[in-house]
C-alpha cells in the first residue's frame, strides 16, 4: 500500500505518529501483534482497509 500510495517508512512514521522502528517492524512481517488503534490510525493515512495492510 505505501508503494501505491508512493509513501516512504518516514513518511508513514510521522503521519501515524510512530517511530521510524515500528512501522519497518510491520512492514518486515516481523511484528508479533498490533494495536487496533495503530492498524486504523494506518489505514486511514494511507486510505485502504486492514486487510489490504
Amino acid at each position: 500500500m505505501m508503494a501505491k500510495r508512493k509513501m516512504s517508512l518516514n513518511e508513514l512514521s510521522e503521519k501515524v505518529g510512530l517511530t521510524l522502528s515500528n512501522p519497518s517492524i510491520l512492514k518486515t512481517g516481523k511484528a508479533k501483534a498490533i494495536r487496533f488503534s495503530t492498524l486504523e490510525t494506518i489505514c486511514e493515512v494511507l486510505n485502504c482497509r486492514p486487510a489490504d495492510v
